[in-house]
């Protein structure tokens, strides 16, 4: 295909203009939640790259908004996507598939290399970024990349960095971005023949100085399913400058941008809004009311003077000075006025603040079992309790579950079977469709309800049986047992197949058959 197309080179740019546009409207907001809330994050029109932006201490004087992102980001790494633990199975829709010898050793040996592909990328550092973001902005995103080593790695982007679009079912399918490169970084990127003369002079003089180049990802126009090459792929993807000369041209086989919100208001928003947007006001009256009380304390120990004419000299205010006057009555140096500070209240009034934005954020949610005393409850009662603040977060997860987590899998997924990693199936499954189910620390979580009504209703099945016994055919404890292991996130690899579990049913009740039998025929010359 030929990259120096001035049409597509213009598609390309067209579309990255609408995107931009869109996004003019959030900037406002994005510079405004960095700058008191996350001040190391978001990347603007204006800002340099590999510039040391200093924070504004003057505006942020408490860190507590800070502390509360964190521990919002840690504990949804943590209780979402741990790379300390499994938080994904794979199933298949057919319960009979997977019964059949062979198909949930594969199924987990495809999950066990996905985890090892996901510990070896740099998955969990950019996740720990993008819950950061999302937190904050409402709209966090990645591109997900094949790599030759590690077979993905991850590249996360901040707000203002960059920009999306929306299909007409508000789901996001385009990508667009502005970033610098050097002289000599475009060169090795892109190569002499794509390049304009004056980059190339600048690289061949080896000048400093930066050069914007765009990049866009978007479901591409031109595909034709019958054809195998890049130039038909479902999703096209162009860097060009903001001339709009094409630099390179390639494609895709799935969105490889893993882009969520928190929330939107309506189908049209193309972003999110999170919790920052929610706590901004809260967090600006924390700042406010800290330089109160800092002022408050600064006039209270160093407070304003009035000075009596009589004063021979200049007033020494150190502990111990000694400053003469002339005088009898008046005394020569006084405070000009004095302010009662109830500093107990001031604080109060904070401290109240500071649990708001934490509720904001769910730090209360993740900090429960730490911050909260339960020696004197039971596990039932701290299992109920982390229940019902896990689902605070239900309406959150279901979205980040659509536009996180499944892409992220299924994308990984695609790479490794397009890379050889993945094991041949077996054949009774050839074709198959997977099923994710998430068995994250969260995910069960809000599954406890569904395994505290399985724990209900064997009890109550048992205390009728001590009645009468027949009430237990009516109940299925094998399909009890296989539900609340799959709640409580145990690997179906540990359950037996169906026929391994008859087979073994088959022969205790041959073993019992021979043990009466033979305790029958020894009791038979006794009766003689």
């Amino acid at each position: 295909m030929n990259t120096n197309n001035p049409l597509a080179a213009d598609a390309f740019r067209r579309q990255y203009d609408s995107m931009k546009t869109d996004a003019q409207d959030w900037q406002k907001s994005w510079k405004e939640l960095s700058r008191y809330i996350a001040p190391t994050r978001g990347f603007f029109e204006g800002d340099r790259p590999s510039d040391g932006r200093k924070i504004d201490h003057r505006s942020l004087i408490d860190s507590d908004p800070l502390l509360a992102v964190e521990v919002l980001s840690a504990g949804m790494v943590s209780g979402l996507t741990s790379p300390s633990r499994s938080w994904f199975e794979l199933s298949l829709p057919d319960e009979k598939l997977m019964k059949q010898s062979g198909v949930q050793d594969w199924l987990y040996e495809v999950r066990r290399r996905m985890e090892e592909v996901f510990s070896r990328s740099n998955l969990y550092y950019a996740l720990h970024g993008f819950y950061q973001e999302i937190s904050v902005f409402g709209t966090a995103a990645f591109l997900l990349e094949e790599d030759f080593d590690k077979v993905i790695s991850c590249r996360l982007f901040t707000a203002g960095e960059y920009v999306l679009g929306t299909d007409d079912q508000g789901n996001i399918n385009a990508f667009g971005r502005e970033f610098d490169l050097t002289a000599q970084q475009l060169l090795e990127r892109f190569g002499a023949a794509h390049l304009p003369d004056q980059v190339l002079r600048a690289a061949k003089e080896k000048r400093n100085g930066w050069y914007k180049v765009r990049h866009v990802i978007m479901p591409n126009p031109q595909r034709d399913d019958s054809k195998a090459d890049v130039g038909h792929m479902p999703y096209v993807s162009a860097y060009f400058t903001p001339q709009g000369q094409l630099l390179k041209r390639g494609g895709y086989q799935e969105f490889p941008v893993i882009a969520a919100r928190w929330e939107v208001r309506n189908s049209s928003d193309i972003y999110g809004r999170g919790p920052g947007w929610k706590a901004l006001g809260d967090v600006k009256m924390l700042q406010k009311m800290q330089k109160t009380k800092l002022v408050a304390l600064d006039k209270n120990t160093n407070p304003p003077m009035m000075v009596s004419s009589n004063v021979q000299g200049e007033v020494n205010l150190l502990p111990g000075g000694l400053t003469r006057y002339n005088g009898t009555t008046d005394a020569a140096v006084k405070p000009a006025y004095q302010v009662p500070v109830d500093l107990n209240a001031l604080e109060a009034s904070i401290e109240r603040v500071k649990q708001t934005i934490r509720g904001q954020f769910f730090a209360d949610v993740f900090l429960m079992l730490s911050s909260q005393n339960f020696s004197r409850m039971t596990a039932a009662e701290v299992a109920e309790r982390h229940q019902e603040k896990m689902l605070v977060l239900g309406p959150v997860l279901e979205r980040l579950k659509n536009e996180l987590l499944d892409p992220l899998v299924e994308r990984t997924f695609a790479i490794m079977l397009r890379r050889g990693v993945i094991p041949m199936p077996p054949q009774s499954i050839e074709g198959e469709e997977l099923k994710i189910q998430y068995v994250s620390m969260i995910a069960q979580a809000q599954k406890q309800s569904g395994m505290a009504a399985i724990s209900q209703g064997v009890a109550f099945t048992a205390s009728l049986a001590q009645g009468n016994p027949e009430v237990l055919d009516k109940v299925d404890f094998d399909a009890a047992l296989e539900e609340g292991l799959g709640l409580l996130g145990v690997p179906p690899v540990m359950l037996r197949s169906e026929e391994e579990t008859q087979r073994i049913r088959q022969q205790r009740a041959q073993a019992l058959q021979a043990a009466q039998e033979a305790q029958g025929g020894a009791a038979i010359p006794d009766a003689h």
